[in-house]
């Protein structure tokens, strides 16, 4: 079993998305998010796939959904986390990328967590769980400015059990 990562941007009080869709544009984190998940699988579910235009390339998407039916090309479907888990067991470092459900069900089972603060305050419907800050430790940081292309201030935050 590889390093469970969960992966998110959320603002100052844990918002991740409204409608099923994020609440700010931040192409540095875009960037980061791709370079950081590619060529490895990605957990998600199905709200958060639905949210995708398409598949992300080179990646492995594994959806949790209830649906018994629910069948996309190229996307293995499972019906649990516990199996979605299972079948990334020989990948070094497995992500699960929302939504708000999901992340709830792995913050017990993850290794580590990637986090994308976004300073900013926003309306949201989706959240992600509150971080524990007995079990989990800050063990890396960096702050990105406000800028002309990202109208939020944000600093990455790289957790790891204690």
């Amino acid at each position: 079993m590889g390093i469970l990562t969960l992966i998110a941007a959320a603002g100052e009080h844990n918002e991740l998305g409204k409608n099923n869709d994020l609440v700010w544009h931040l192409p540095d984190d875009f960037k980061r998010f791709k370079k950081i998940t590619s060529g490895h699988h990605i957990i998600m579910g199905r709200k958060t796939f639905d949210s995708f235009p398409q598949p992300l390339p080179n990646r492995t998407h594994v959806v949790i959904t209830r649906q018994e039916n629910f069948k996309k090309p190229g996307i293995i479907v499972v019906h649990s986390l516990e199996r979605a888990i299972e079948l990334t067991k020989d990948d070094p470092q497995p992500f699960v990328i929302g939504g708000g459900e999901i992340y709830k069900m792995a913050m017990a089972t993850a290794d580590k967590i990637e986090l994308t603060r976004v300073h900013g305050e926003f309306e949201a419907d989706t959240f992600f769980p509150e971080i524990d800050e007995s079990q989990w430790k800050v063990v890396a940081e960096e702050y990105h400015e406000k800028d002309e292309r990202h109208q939020y201030a944000f600093t990455y935050l790289t957790y790891e059990r204690t």
